[in-house]
C-alpha cells in the first residue's frame, strides 16, 4: 500500500517536473535560459516516470528489471553533451536579445523580462550596429 503511494508520488513528481521544463522551454527569453529547461526539468520529470517504473517492477511483479536504469544513465549522460551542444550553437551564431523571438503574449510572468539598461540598448556588440 505505501508502494502505490511512492509511486504515484514520483508520477506526479515527473508531470510537474516536465510541465515546468517544457513550459520553460516555450516562455523563457534566450537560448541560454531556455538550455536549462529542457536539460534540468524534463530530465528529473523522465527520471520520475523511470524511478516509478523501477518501483512498481521490483515491489508489484516481484522482479528487477535493469532497462530503467539504463535508460536513466544514457539520459543523464547525454543530457549535459546535447547542452553543451547548444550552448556552442548559440556562442557562434552571435545571438543577441533583438534577433531571438518573443517569449509569448504574457510579458511579466517571469523576472527574465526586465528592461534593458541603457548601454545595452546602444548597440549590439556582436554585429556593430543599432538592434531596432
Amino acid at each position: 500500500m505505501v508502494y502505490d503511494y511512492l509511486v504515484a508520488g514520483f508520477l506526479i513528481m515527473a508531470g510537474i517536473f516536465g510541465f515546468v521544463g517544457s513550459f520553460g522551454l516555450l516562455k523563457l527569453n534566450d537560448p541560454m535560459s531556455r538550455l536549462h529547461a529542457p536539460t534540468k526539468a524534463t530530465t528529473l520529470g523522465v527520471g520520475g516516470v523511470l524511478l516509478a517504473s523501477m518501483l512498481h517492477g521490483a515491489v508489484v511483479e516481484g522482479n528487477l528489471s535493469l532497462h530503467e536504469l539504463m535508460i536513466t544513465l544514457f539520459l543523464f549522460l547525454t543530457a549535459p553533451v546535447t547542452a553543451l551542444f547548444i550552448a556552442k550553437v548559440h556562442i557562434h551564431r552571435h545571438e543577441t536579445k533583438a534577433s531571438l523571438p518573443k517569449a509569448g503574449a504574457d510579458g511579466i510572468w517571469a523576472t527574465h523580462n526586465v528592461p534593458e539598461t541603457k548601454n545595452e540598448s546602444e548597440t549590439d556588440p556582436a554585429q556593430g550596429k543599432d538592434p531596432a
